[in-house]
């Protein structure tokens, strides 16, 4: 039985070719993403801003002014309210009240109860409550959590092969993160970013830097083998040489995270969309940006990079 193969044997696409192309695109897409997130800011959920989460479904689409009406009658304080993809699904967030333990379940069930005699046929979903305090302290951790993932993946790079590779690394996980970060400041009425975003991007970074180190070590490798070979040359060689192992893998996972899209409910939506996103261009900026990085960084083939790898007597390649 032939098996289908989605990258035919001894591909010969010359990626380092587009580089300027690539770069040019890279830089315009990370410039529109800080644009976008400077211009219409991060939709922040309770996680980060404080407050009370409460997630009510409606029989049909509300009116947002007639569920703010309602909700400011009550005198608990200024409602934020958003829809995210499905209309009927609306998202309340009221600041903390103050009091006992028992002050925000009472609160709960005073807008639980209001909502269900204006809007008949309204049903309380969930919700969640973070102190101010405890935001404040999310958002500083979960920036720095961000910030030492990528300094420490460059580190690793650069120990590992040579200061190069951590460089071009860094920049290619830095595009990946910006254009998370785009994304969901461009649909922020859509999605909202908590905690489950910031998880995400953490896995994009991972997903990414694997994909990475699998080209960086076949760099690596014909580096070593090929002395004389052109560094576009060697790039090119390399690249395709890993071309299989990257398309398989990033498919599957795209496959597997369409189904979670579909099926995972309104919870996940936004986590899913995140590394949707991620597997995408974390696959576009290990092949165009980060491996094509290293020739304008000045990487010279023949030159001692990293250690652990035997050096084998292969003759030199000039061409494929």
């Amino acid at each position: 039985m032939r098996l289908i193969k989605l990258v035919p044997d001894n591909t010969n696409i010359r990626f380092v070719a587009v580089r300027k192309i690539a770069f040019t695109v890279t830089l315009i897409l990370s410039i529109l993403a800080v644009g976008l997130v400077f211009a219409r800011g991060l939709n922040f959920g309770v996680d980060f801003m404080g407050g009370v989460a409460i997630e009510e479904r409606f029989a049909t689409p509300p009116q947002i002014d007639r569920v703010r009406a309602t909700i400011e009658r009550l005198g608990v304080g200024e409602p934020a309210i958003q829809q995210f993809g499905d209309p009927t699904l609306v998202s309340i967030r009221l600041p903390v009240p103050e009091g006992d333990s028992g002050a925000t379940d009472r609160l709960v069930e005073r807008v639980k109860s209001a909502l269900a005699t204006e809007f008949p046929g309204a049903t309380f979903s969930n919700y969640s409550t973070v102190s101010g305090k405890v935001s404040d302290e999310l958002v500083t951790n979960g920036i720095l959590a961000v910030v030492l993932a990528i300094v420490g993946i460059a580190i690793f790079s650069w120990f590992r092969y040579e200061w190069q590779f951590g460089v071009s690394t860094a920049v290619a996980i830095v595009h990946d993160v910006l254009m998370t970060l785009g994304f969901f400041a461009l649909f922020r009425d859509q999605f909202a970013f908590d905690l489950t975003i910031v998880a995400a991007v953490l896995t994009i970074i991972g997903y990414s830097i694997n994909d990475k180190m699998v080209i960086d070590d076949r760099i690596r490798e014909n580096m070593r083998k090929f002395r004389k070979m052109e560094m576009r040359e060697l790039i090119d060689l390399s690249v395709n040489e890993t071309l299989p192992r990257t398309v398989m893998t990033s498919l599957t996972i795209l496959l597997a995270l369409t189904a979670l899209l579909v099926f995972g409910g309104h919870v996940l939506r936004g986590f899913t969309a995140a590394m949707i996103l991620g597997v995408i261009v974390g696959t576009y900026s290990s092949i165009y940006v980060s491996s094509s990085l290293l020739i304008t960084l000045g990487l010279k083939p023949g030159a001692p990079v990293g250690e652990g790898t035997v050096r084998e007597s292969v003759p030199q390649k000039t061409s494929r």
